[in-house]
């Protein structure tokens, strides 16, 4: 699908989803934990930990949907789930600057190998910019550390609500002035891209097959639900003109 046909033709800004679109979460914080434990001889399954980190991530969001927890932003919430798994893993020996600097790490995610080439193509033609739960704090720590090249940074933090819920992604035109449809979301999510769509935005899936690792099992979605489905941000950026 070209980027001049009608329906991609008025998309004037790509925002993108980050954990797991961008970049590869799992592996970067596998890395941490296995050095951690390295140094600090700890022996524990540093897999199943930081999917247990990871799993934890939706259920406090609606905590704080549901009023049980204050608004707190990722950086909290990623504190609260990490006090949680130390304890469920039986993890002795971290101080509170470790604790720290570990919850940091979500700070620190790689890209993955085709996401900066592909970005530089796309802000060539288009504003480009994240649109992710993470807070704003996290989301410019990671691209500066990354190289990602953003024309702004779009938080959950700004309007308080996390993804899916719609004022995440109507803050995008709002702040820039233009029409939903003048908006597209990638992202490596089929729910998310589902719930933009409701809101009128345009819609693009990039595969990430290892986002969960190697051993998991992909995302299947079927075909047809978007503007666009592609394999990388290479396929993206040459589908959009860019």
């Amino acid at each position: 699908m070209a980027a001049t046909e009608p329906a991609l033709a008025s998309v004037r800004a790509l925002v993108f989803d980050v954990f797991g679109t961008v970049v590869d979460w799992r592996g970067s914080i596998l890395a941490e934990l296995e050095a951690l434990g390295r140094r600090k001889g700890i022996a524990a399954d540093w897999g199943i930990f930081v999917d247990d980190w990871r799993r934890g991530y939706q259920p406090a969001m609606q905590r704080v949907r549901s009023g049980a927890l204050p608004w707190t932003n990722i950086d909290g919430l990623h504190r609260l789930i990490l006090d949680d798994i130390v304890q469920k893993h039986g993890i002795a020996g971290l101080d509170e600057d470790e604790k720290r600097q570990l919850n940091s790490a979500w700070h620190r995610l790689d890209p993955w190998p085709d996401a900066v080439a592909g970005l530089t193509r796309l802000k060539r033609r288009y504003v480009i910019g994240t649109l992710s739960n993470g807070n704003v704090a996290l989301l410019v720590n990671m691209a500066k550390r990354a190289g990602l090249p953003w024309d702004m940074v779009f938080s959950a933090e700004l309007v308080r609500h996390f993804k899916p819920d719609p004022e995440t992604y109507l803050m995008v035109p709002a702040l820039l002035g233009i029409a939903p449809h003048e908006v597209m979301l990638v992202a490596a999510h089929g729910g998310d891209l589902a719930a933009a769509s409701r809101q009128g935005v345009r819609t693009a899936y990039v595969r990430r097959p290892l986002e969960h690792g190697p051993a998991a099992q992909p995302e299947t979605v079927a075909a047809g639900g978007f503007d666009l489905m592609v394999e990388d941000f290479g396929a993206l950026a040459a589908a959009m003109g860019a």
